[in-house]
């Protein structure tokens, strides 16, 4: 009987977490969308905004370079390159400006030694190795039983999360950089603020969302472990 309620608990937390994180999926999706057809005011693309703060901020030897995909924006911090998505690169849309401006917050987190920046970086190669070692010994961990397999799936996801821990004030961060960047050089109108930080605020969900999922899937391991105990 317990056996069973374990195991509903269980499946309850994995579909919980699927749900919150296609419903912030969604979410960006469908602003990013709502947001792409309506044109700047200042009539300026995605790559104008990025090259307009990143001059202002004495960052000319950073390059901003198109790249194929949706949503595919990001900032490489060991290259100094911003990489926006064509669209993002080309169109003047709210959408354009905020992924834009938020990629150039990242680079002004970069300039300024923004230490949870730099936690990330750290930690990029050690979440890296974990996860891989994880995986080759959960495969070896099967053939002398599930709960070796459940510890190792265990230490995969506390690095996982404490990564996505360490991430959220990056973004976060980087999403203020970018409002405040906007306003004070007027590359935005007053009108515009709202739906810049919808943008904004909708990109910070998933972040949000994939820590949750995160630790259901803790949760979730943590039961199962000491379901498999008893």
């Amino acid at each position: 009987m317990m056996y069973g309620m374990e195991n509903g608990i269980t499946m309850l937390l994995f579909l919980i977490a699927i749900i919150v994180v296609s419903l912030a999926q969604y979410k960006v999706t469908s602003v990013y969308k709502k947001n792409k057809v309506i044109i700047l005011k200042k009539s300026l693309t995605g790559q104008e905004i990025a090259r307009k703060i990143l001059d202002k901020n004495a960052l000319e030897n950073i390059y901003i370079v198109s790249v194929k995909g949706e949503l595919t924006d990001h900032y490489d911090p060991r290259r100094k390159v911003i990489r926006l998505s064509n669209s993002v690169f080309n169109e003047n849309s709210i959408s354009s400006a905020s992924i834009a401006a938020h990629e150039v917050g990242h680079a002004l987190q970069d300039k300024d030694g923004y230490i949870f920046m730099k936690i990330r970086a750290f930690l990029v190669p050690v979440v890296n190795f974990v996860t891989y070692a994880g995986y080759f010994v959960a495969i070896i961990s099967l053939i002398g039983g599930l709960t070796g397999y459940l510890k190792i799936s265990l230490i995969m996801i506390l690095a996982s999360l404490l990564f996505q821990l360490i991430t959220l004030p990056v973004e976060l961060n980087a999403s203020k950089r970018a409002k405040e960047e906007l306003i004070k050089l007027a590359l935005i109108d007053k009108e515009e603020v709202s739906n810049v930080t919808k943008v904004l605020n909708a990109a910070a969900m998933t972040y949000i969302a994939s820590f949750v999922s995160s630790l259901l899937s803790l949760l979730r391991i943590v039961i199962m472990i000491n379901d498999n105990k008893d």
